[in-house]
């Protein structure tokens, strides 16, 4: 048996911002929610109350305005041009992705440096010939989006991380991905960029460098770091929530022994791998977009509400096999995993986090309160496809109306979406709630004072 104890008077503190994603919506800027139906998932993306996007990989993606969106060398076309000149910089296709990102209410997180590259020839990804002109490009790339320059805008946009996954291939590799030089080279480039852009913008959060994941490079990074990190960002896939809040807590350790007390740890790429052959990654990628893929990120989500992360990013919302929250095809169809990120921004709406406690494996829970009203967002994941059903005892209290409770519950499962299957009305402090689930079932139960 799950037991799930949730106390609404035990604030806990807030619900942080677990379902934010990489990229944006597909839609027409000025669109609105009107003329290109399944054409667009603006009006789904924001239903889902999507924190943030990182803009990562964006330029993959021909709908954003594909190689020439986001990175620095599509923006700044030639290295050897003038910085200070509005004429080198090609703003347009950018500005548009800008705009559909913040049309969904959602704020851009975005990321300076290349998309991956897996062709036999590099170009964004070899190290800048002078990496103190690569910092004040993007120094300009800044301003024009929050201070106006070269007619641009004044977005709210407050994280600016530099690179992505330096750590991914070794020095000695003939095949760089992501960073062409060596580890000793991007020390120098991120203490050079990080610290000039911090001196122009000390009001913004500069960080990086978005790491695959490989924990003795972070230390070798950490343990020399002079420049400003106000955020570190990291990656791992994998296929146990158990593992990702593992990660999270080594990271926040690692953190904190080399003084970076006060830097928020950003898991800024993740999604359910179960491994990177061929056959298990097209497994894998059917498992994203289905009932098993919404149980491991509400799994995960929980487990790193609880835990040392600050911030989730689900990658990817692009139309590609990484999405599992919209269709391909029709790219404004919610698939299963799209209501796990829904529902958890039922919670994050909310605010305050409450105490919320599970005894027994495999059940995971988080729950909230505006003091007004509550929520509890649960489920039973299992990587395990033949796992039993198992009984979930859930007790609520500590919140309580003058004339009783309402509580609806929504179920996440093979058949619903989400949808109300029950509604309650109680009375007094205290309610328990029994059901016997099947494995990967999501339920979220609303609460308000009547």
């Amino acid at each position: 048996m799950i037991q799930i104890s949730v106390d609404f008077q035990e604030k806990v503190g807030v619900i942080k911002p677990m379902h934010a994603v990489n990229n944006g919506p597909i839609c027409k800027v000025g669109d609105q929610f009107q003329g290109w139906n399944d054409s667009s998932n603006l009006r789904a993306y924001a239903d889902a109350g999507i924190p943030y996007a990182r803009t990562h990989d964006a330029a993959f993606c021909d709908m954003y305005g594909g190689e020439h969106t986001v990175d620095v060398g599509a923006i700044f076309t030639n290295f050897d041009a003038d910085p200070e000149d509005p004429a080198a910089y090609d703003f347009v296709c950018t500005d548009n992705y800008m705009q559909m990102i913040e049309m969904a209410g959602t704020k851009v997180f975005y990321r300076l440096g290349n998309k991956i590259e897996h062709t036999v020839k590099k170009f964004g990804t070899l190290p800048p010939k002078d990496f103190k002109k690569w910092a004040v490009i993007c120094e300009h790339i800044i301003r024009h989006y929050t201070e106006g320059w070269a007619n641009g805008f004044h977005m709210d946009i407050q994280y600016w991380e530099i690179w992505n996954e330096p750590d991914l291939d070794p020095d000695d590799s003939i095949n760089k991905r992501c960073w062409g030089g060596t580890k000793a080279q991007f020390f120098e480039f991120y203490h050079i960029a990080a610290t000039h852009l911090k001196e122009k913008f000390p009001h913004l959060k500069i960080g990086g460098p978005a790491i695959a994941g490989k924990m003795d490079w972070a230390e070798d990074f950490l343990s020399q770091l002079k420049a400003p990190l106000d955020f570190f960002s990291w990656h791992i896939y994998a296929h146990e929530a158990e593992k990702v809040a593992d990660k999270g807590a080594r990271v926040r350790a690692l953190l904190d022994k080399y003084g970076f007390t006060k830097t928020e740890s950003i898991l800024n790429e993740w999604n359910y791998v179960l491994d990177w052959d061929k056959t298990n990654l097209r497994y894998s990628h059917r498992m994203q977009i289905g009932l098993k893929g919404a149980a491991f990120n509400l799994a995960t989500m929980s487990l790193c509400q609880h835990g040392a992360v600050d911030m989730l990013m689900y990658y990817d919302a692009r139309p590609t096999t990484w999405n599992g929250l919209f269709d391909h095809i029709d790219i404004s169809m919610r698939l299963k995993a799209y209501y796990s990120l829904f529902m958890f921004n039922q919670l994050y709406q909310l605010g305050d986090a409450v105490k919320a406690e599970t005894v027994g494996d495999k059940g995971y829970a988080v729950a909230a309160t505006n003091g007004r009203e509550a929520a509890v967002a649960l489920c039973y994941y299992d990587d395990n496809d033949t796992a039993q059903p198992k009984p979930f005892a859930v007790d609520l209290s500590g919140f309580a109306g003058e004339q009783g409770t309402e509580l609806e519950i929504y179920l996440l499962d093979g058949t619903h979406d989400l949808e109300l299957v029950d509604k309650i009305t109680y009375f007094g402090e205290r309610l328990a709630w029994e059901k016997e689930l099947p494995v990967n079932t999501c339920y979220l139960l609303k609460l308000k004072k009547k």
